[in-house]
């Protein structure tokens, strides 16, 4: 019996980040007091992100023995067809053109074996320093800096993303944040930290 490899190492990075990141949150949660659905203390809100963090983790993981990488700007193959629409091998030479399509298409359709390869690395990283950015400043910082930091961070994930639009996404997830948690829920945080004075 073989051994599974996955068919898209990214959604299996990913996939871990998620799970490790989730499971942290989670398990930090507990050391506050969770309370119930209609009156939810400081650790109910991480701790429910935390878990749906990791399960989407785990979809992830799955995801990528599943689904292979696609390459951007590559169409999706027919699956009832295996030689080009737009080719018809009438001769020796046109059967011998389909074969080395087939080939070269049954090489591009298999998993690279090396374990990083087809990762984006700018959106893994930026992702990842995102949320360390908030959990090592939450404290010191507040919920508003800490969120906005956290945005900007996030923004920066996708390539072409100019600064006044990451300025225009740290802005709205941090209204989003505090009129979730703050207005909303009522949830007893710092707005500015101790390192600004608050």
């Amino acid at each position: 019996m073989g051994v599974l490899r996955p068919r898209s190492t990214s959604d299996l990075v990913a996939g871990l980040i998620f799970v490790g990141l989730g499971a942290a949150f989670a398990v930090g949660a507990l050391g506050y007091d969770l309370g119930s659905l209609l009156e939810m203390g400081p650790g109910y809100v991480p701790f429910a992100l935390g878990l749906l963090l990791a399960a989407l983790g785990v979809a992830t993981v799955a995801k990528a023995y599943v689904a292979p990488d696609t390459a951007p700007g590559e169409a999706p193959r027919d699956a009832g067809s295996d030689a080009p629409r737009d080719a018809v091998p009438d001769d020796e030479g046109g059967a011998r053109r389909a074969g080395t399509q087939d080939v070269e298409r049954h090489d591009a359709e298999a998993p690279d074996p090396r374990p990083l390869a087809g990762i984006q690395w700018r959106p893994t990283v930026a992702v990842v320093a995102a949320v360390a950015f908030f959990a090592l400043t939450i404290d010191a910082l507040g919920l508003i800096p800490a969120t906005f930091g956290t945005g900007l961070l996030a923004a920066l994930a996708r390539p072409g993303t100019n600064p006044l639009r990451a300025l225009i996404i740290a802005v709205g997830l941090t209204l989003a944040s505090w009129v979730v948690f703050v207005v909303l829920l009522q949830l007893r945080l710092d707005l500015f930290g101790d390192w600004l004075g608050g």
